[in-house]
């Protein structure tokens, strides 16, 4: 087979030599700077326009975002009714639940998933960035976590998700954490600030209570999203290295984790948009804050009550009131219950 030879650039590009070239060292190799440079032309380094303009939604794009992410909760509490549901009898594996939660993804309407599933069972939930497959597809039991992380590539927006649920009676040396991570996550949805400050500057919103408990996880805590494009999108993020200031109309992830290595891990999921500035009540200077794409129950089985604020179980209740709401025309019969008893307030048996 003969293969034809790869095109040198300025016969891609006639015209190249003599001319600036911007070029961001975030995005290119360094084999293609090389080679544009060899080819006559002057490097300009700086930061892709492309990305900016992208990371900032326009109203058609938001929009998108949220009816994707209402189809996308669907799918989710399908799924975590399902894997609820398990009889105890039955052996269910991380590949089954990765398998289920694409179909039901499938059936909402994905032109594909986001990223490959990450379905952790016990200690394999400490792994951050575990893939299972079929040599080390674990088996799931009844007393520990289940960490499963997903998401889909809908016509009109894109969904990434996590939630740490219980498989059967919780085990109580979850709770802590779990609720550590949550106050986090219920911390960062509900910050206001002023315009120009960048995500390293919100970042310790979402790690107060664990730090407060001596834990820590170590990586960011959010990434930027696109809008039916990438799932893991620039410029901005919200971690220690975040150093482009968030603005409204741009799409991030809210997710704290903890990981105690050979027994489990946490990881909760939202995605935000930034909103404009609003004012706050008795303030005096408009503040942006976030508003929350997601809708997904998160298991009140592992929350501990006692440890949290009032303030914050009023988040939480509001929260989980939103998410009946929304998707209840879109489930019936046994889920439509199940989403109902979950998204019941804190206080209230699950």
């Amino acid at each position: 087979m003969t293969v034809d030879p790869i095109p040198k650039l300025d016969d891609l590009w006639p015209g190249l030599t003599g001319k600036k070239v911007l070029l961001d060292r975030a995005a290119i190799p360094i084999h293609v700077a090389d080679a544009i440079e060899k080819a006559g032309a002057r490097p300009i380094w700086g930061d892709d326009p492309c990305a900016a303009a992208k990371a900032l939604k326009n109203e058609v794009e938001l929009d998108g975002m949220r009816q994707a992410h209402l189809r996308d909760g669907a799918a989710m509490a399908r799924f975590l009714h399902w894997l609820d549901a398990r009889p105890d009898e039955s052996t269910t594996t991380e590949i089954d639940c990765v398998e289920r939660l694409e179909a039901f993804r499938v059936e909402a309407g994905i032109e594909d998933i986001a990223f490959d599933t990450i379905c952790g069972a016990g200690p394999n939930g400490a792994i951050v960035h575990y893939r299972v497959t079929r040599d080390g597809n674990r088996a799931l039991t009844r007393g520990e976590t289940v960490l499963i992380d997903g998401g889909g590539q809908y016509a009109d927006g894109t969904t990434d998700v996590t939630r740490t649920v219980a498989f059967g009676a919780p085990d109580p040396a979850v709770r802590a954490p779990f609720t550590q991570v949550l106050r986090g996550m219920i911390a960062l949805s509900r910050a206001r600030w002023p315009e120009g400050l960048t995500g390293r500057d919100l970042d310790p919103f979402a790690r107060r209570a664990l730090w407060s408990a001596g834990r820590d996880y170590a990586h960011g805590t959010g990434h930027g999203v696109g809008a039916a494009l990438d799932v893991h999108e620039g410029p901005a993020s919200i971690s220690p290295k975040g150093a482009v200031p968030l603005e409204p109309g741009m799409v991030l992830s809210n997710e704290p984790g903890y990981y105690r290595e050979g027994a489990f891990g946490v990881r909760i999921e939202n995605l935000m948009i930034v909103a404009p500035p609003a004012p706050v009540d008795g303030g005096d200077a408009p503040m942006l804050g976030f508003e929350t794409l997601t809708l997904c129950p998160i298991d009140r089985r592992l929350i501990d009550p006692a440890a949290m604020e009032a303030a914050e179980v009023a988040w939480l209740d509001a929260y989980h009131a939103r998410v009946a709401a929304a998707l209840a025309p879109l489930l019936d019969g046994a889920a439509g219950e199940w989403l109902r008893r979950v998204c019941a307030p804190l206080g209230r048996e699950v």
